[in-house]
C-alpha cells in the first residue's frame, strides 16, 4: 500500500496558513537584534524542552528546566525527567541542523531522533532508536483505559516505510501541512515502545526545518499543546473517528502554529518599539542610568520607585531625580495604583 492522507483544505486551515507565513515574513524581514533573537531561542528551547516532556508525564517545574538547562544542579528532582529533558537538547540540536537542508527524512534519522530522546532513561526500557516488537497501548492517565491500539508490530516497519517515501514525495501542498501529516502519522504508527509522542512532535519540526520554516526557531508548540492537553489528544483522536479524515486534526495543528507565530511577532513588534523608543531617548540626552531605569520600566509595562530601587539598583533619591526628569522629558508618566494603594507608579509614555 502507498500512504495518501485524505484531507480537506478548509477556510480555517487556509486562513491560519496565511498567518502563518505572515508571521514568517515579518519575523525574516525584522530588524531585530541578534541579542534579542538568541535570548528568544534560548527561552524557546526551554519551553519547548519543558512542555514536550510535561506532555508524556514529566515532573520537572519550568523553573527546573531552565536551571537544567543553564547547566545548574537541580537537587531532588526525579533523574530521569531530567535525563529525558537534556536528551531533548540533543534530539533538538539534531533536527536544527537540518535548516534549510533538502536532505531527505529517512527511516535511520527518525530512528537516531528517537534514540537520543530516550537513552539512558528508565533503564532504556524504551529500546532506544529500534521499532517496537510488541504490541503496545495507549491508556488514559486519567481512567487507566485503552485509548487507542497501534498497528500490530509486524506491520510497523512497513508503515514507516510508507511514511518516510511520502515525505520525500513531490508534492504541491504547503510544508506546513506535510509538517503536521508527518505529527499525526508517526503518533497513528507508534513505532517505538515508548517516545512516541516527543519524537512525532520533532519529526514535525524536522519537516519544517529543512524546507526553511524554522522562524528563526522562535517558536514553541508544545506550549500550546499543554495548555490544553484535551484539545490536543481530542485532535489526534478526530482522525480515526472521522475514518482517517485529517482535515479537524490539521486545523488544530496549523492553528496551533499559528497562534504560537502570532505571539512571536507580537513579541518582536513590542521589542522593536522598544528600540525605536530607547532610541530617541538616547538622542534626548538621557544618562546611561536614565536609560536603564527607562528600559527597565519598559519590559516591565510599570513600576514603582522601589521596583527600581531593586531591579536597577542606585540611591533612592538619585532614582527620584531621574524618574521626575524622565517624566519631565515626556518618556514616562505617572500613574496611582488605587484607592486603596498609596504607591506611585510610572508608566512609559510609547
Amino acid at each position: 500500500m502507498v500512504f495518501s492522507p485524505r484531507f480537506t483544505i478548509t477556510n480555517a486551515i487556509a486562513a491560519a496558513l496565511t498567518k502563518i507565513e505572515r508571521a514568517q515574513g515579518f519575523i525574516e524581514a525584522a530588524n531585530l537584534s541578534e541579542d534579542w533573537v538568541a535570548n528568544m531561542q534560548s527561552q524557546a528551547l526551554v519551553l519547548e524542552a519543558h512542555h514536550t516532556t510535561r506532555i508524556e508525564g514529566g515532573t520537572l517545574t519550568l523553573t527546573q528546566a531552565q536551571q537544567l538547562l543553564g547547566g545548574q544542579d537541580v537537587a531532588g528532582a526525579d533523574p530521569d525527567d531530567q535525563r529525558e529533558l537534556l536528551n531533548y537538547r540533543e534530539a533538538f540540536e539534531l533536527v536544527a541542523g537540518y535548516l534549510g537542508s533538502g536532505e531527505p527524512i529517512t527511516e535511520g534519522l527518525i530512528r537516531e531522533i528517537h534514540k537520543r530522546l530516550v537513552t539512558g532513561v528508565r533503564g532504556d526500557a524504551a529500546v532506544p532508536g529500534a521499532y517496537r516488537k510488541i504490541q503496545n497501548y495507549v491508556v488514559s492517565g486519567r481512567t487507566g483505559k485503552t485509548v487507542y491500539t497501534p498497528p500490530p508490530p509486524d506491520d510497523v516497519a512497513p508503515l514507516m516505510t510508507e511514511l518516510v517515501a511520502w515525505l520525500n514525495a513531490d508534492r504541491e501542498e504547503s510544508p506546513i501541512l506535510t509538517a503536521g501529516i508527518s505529527q499525526f502519522q508517526l503518533v497513528h504508527i507508534h513505532p517505538f515502545v515508548d517516545g512516541n509522542g516527543r519524537t512525532a512532535r520533532l519529526l514535525s519540526t524536522l519537516c519544517l526545518y529543512k524546507t526553511g520554516y524554522d522562524f528563526k526557531k522562535l517558536f514553541t508548540i508544545s506550549e500550546y499543546y499543554d495548555r490544553d492537553r484535551a484539545a490536543y489528544y481530542d485532535a489526534l483522536r478526530s482522525v480515526e473517528q472521522r475514518d482517517m479524515d485529517m482535515t479537524k486534526w490539521l486545523e488544530y495543528f496549523v492553528e496551533g502554529l499559528a497562534t504560537q507565530m502570532q505571539e512571536v511577532r507580537e513579541r518582536g513588534e513590542k521589542t522593536i518599539r522598544h528600540d525605536l523608543f530607547l532610541g530617541k531617548a538616547k538622542e534626548a540626552g538621557l544618562k546611561d542610568r536614565q536609560l536603564s531605569l527607562l528600559a527597565f520600566i519598559l519590559e516591565q509595562g510599570r513600576g514603582s520607585i522601589g521596583d527600581c530601587e531593586k531591579h536597577v539598583g542606585g540611591n533612592r533619591r538619585t532614582l527620584q531625580r531621574d524618574l521626575k526628569a524622565l517624566v519631565g522629558k515626556g518618556f514616562l508618566r505617572e500613574v496611582a495604583s488605587g484607592s486603596t494603594d498609596p504607591t506611585k507608579y510610572y508608566e512609559p509614555l510609547l
